[in-house]
């Protein structure tokens, strides 16, 4: 069966998870059981996996050590999403959960979580805790959701012996979108057949006739738009997008919009489509060993202070410098562009022991608890304020660059949206549509555009019947 539309494969997904998840030991006894020595246990459902899900262990063994009323019991459980929708639908949640902020919207308007305001008023927590950008994130119709664990924001990493071999600075990364492309063609290394010899040469010592043909093997890449840890989609921001008007209709056909799938559609044009194919043949995934950028081939890519995780596992030779990523001209020329997500922690609608779970995330949000997390993960926190020791000891020496572009004015947020993630992948199927050269930037979002907007209009007719309902219900909510 073929499904091309993602709204349609989400459907399908939650319908074939439903056969399997229900059926994942959810039953209430075990989440009201109480443990050795009269201890409530309190369930922790997390996405994270690998060194991301040890680190939170060992703050959660930290905090079970630390008192004797509560114990926390971790499970790493993926997708989080589709399957805590089901719990919660099914009256059966966890006690805490770990979201991406962007999925706040979603939850909160099918009425699966719980607002934490109150609780936070009794906690002397609020917006002055908080760097002003994550709080927002964690802020949906005037309530809070949820709070940060890890936050993130992307920067360009390049590779330092790459600049050199090229004969530029390696201290010197591009400071404006028109060097980041000179820059990119210079770092591009290709092989091609010159007077029946092949000869290894950068992208920009061939000549106009040798470009237009694209007959040759592309060795080496200054930089892949593909290639990001970070949506695809959020391209655009780069580009001056307005991807949404804050009310009720989608911009996916926005200049900006068109703009950016205009540069990804040109920098395959400008290598050719087949040359790309053959060279992304060669590697695998991005932040694995078998990536462009960790084997080496990559001079320049997008991503988060996490990669630096992957790079000591897989590349610790590399010679890497960290840089924000310029946007094109006139959006952004006087504050670093970056995008900002966040981990978060949220109480889903029904936990059985709410006051118990918001006393764990709480001792989450304790400035020494919060710079060990993000240690161990190699990002930073979201706390406004950090302890004089972090940034010397953290292990990523990049992490006060990070943690500084996330205040910046020029820092963007995905669209608080409910219906994001099914934004995200149509703007996904547009973006390789363009990129394959089946369809020009204007024909791809024009098609975005007519599906999501139908999505949003079904969307903000639910919530004008059920919203009026569902908000006094949070005003209501008196568990606190």
């Amino acid at each position: 069966m073929k499904i091309d539309r993602p709204g349609a494969f989400y459907r399908i997904a939650r319908l074939f998870l439903a056969g399997l998840g229900l059926g994942l030991g959810l039953g209430g006894c075990h989440h009201r059981a109480r443990a050795a020595g009269g201890r409530v246990v309190i369930h922790y459902w997390e996405k994270w996996t690998g060194f991301e899900a040890d680190a939170m262990r060992s703050v959660i063994d930290d905090f079970n050590r630390s008192q004797t009323h509560i114990e926390v019991k971790f499970l790493s459980v993926t997708p989080i999403d589709v399957k805590l929708l089901l719990a919660a639908s099914a009256g059966d949640p966890p006690d805490v959960a770990g979201l991406w902020s962007y999925s706040i919207p979603d939850f909160a308007e099918k009425g699966a979580l719980t607002p934490l305001d109150g609780a936070l008023k009794k906690a002397g927590l609020g917006e002055d805790h908080y760097v002003p950008i994550f709080w927002k994130l964690c802020r949906y119709k005037g309530f809070t959701w949820g709070l940060p664990t890890t936050p993130g924001c992307v920067a360009l990493w390049y590779n330092k012996k790459l600049f050199r071999e090229a004969g530029l600075d390696p201290d010197r990364p591009p400071r404006t979108f028109a060097e980041l492309q000179s820059m990119s063609r210079r770092l591009t290394v290709v092989e091609i057949m010159r007077g029946g010899r092949l000869e290894r040469l950068r992208f920009d010592q061939l000549t106009a006739a040798e470009r237009a043909a694209r007959k040759y093997r592309i060795i080496q890449v200054g930089m892949l738009p593909s290639d990001a840890g970070m949506f695809l989609s959020a391209w655009g921001f780069w580009f001056g997008a307005k991807y949404y008007d804050g009310d009720r209709r989608i911009i996916a056909d926005d200049p900006g919009m068109i703009a950016a799938y205009r540069w990804m559609r040109d920098s395959v044009r400008t290598y050719g489509l087949e040359n790309l194919r053959d060279f992304g043949a060669q590697f695998g995934q991005s932040q694995t060993s078998n990536s462009p950028f960790l084997a080496g081939r990559e001079a320049m890519v997008v991503n988060g202070p996490w990669l630096k995780n992957f790079i000591d596992r897989y590349a610790p030779d590399v010679e890497w410098g960290v840089a924000p990523c310029p946007a094109a001209p006139g959006v952004s020329d006087h504050a670093p562009m970056t995008l900002v997500e966040s981990d978060v922690v949220v109480i889903p609608k029904g936990a059985p022991h709410p006051e118990e779970a918001f006393a764990f995330i709480r001792y989450l949000q304790r400035p020494e608890v919060a710079e060990k997390l993000a240690r161990l993960q190699q990002k930073f926190t979201a706390l406004r304020e950090v302890t004089p020791g972090f940034y010397a000891t953290h292990p990523n020496p990049a992490i006060r660059e990070f943690a500084a572009l996330a205040r910046s004015p020029g820092a963007r947020y995905v669209p608080r949206l409910s219906n994001w993630r099914e934004y995200d992948m149509e703007l996904s199927i547009a973006a390789d549509n363009v990129r394959s050269l089946r369809e020009t930037p204007k024909q791809a979002l024009a098609v975005v555009q007519k599906r999501v907007q139908w999505s949003m209009d079904r969307i903000t007719r639910r919530w004008d019947v059920v919203g009026a309902r569902r908000m006094q219900e949070w005003r209501d909510y008196d568990r606190w």
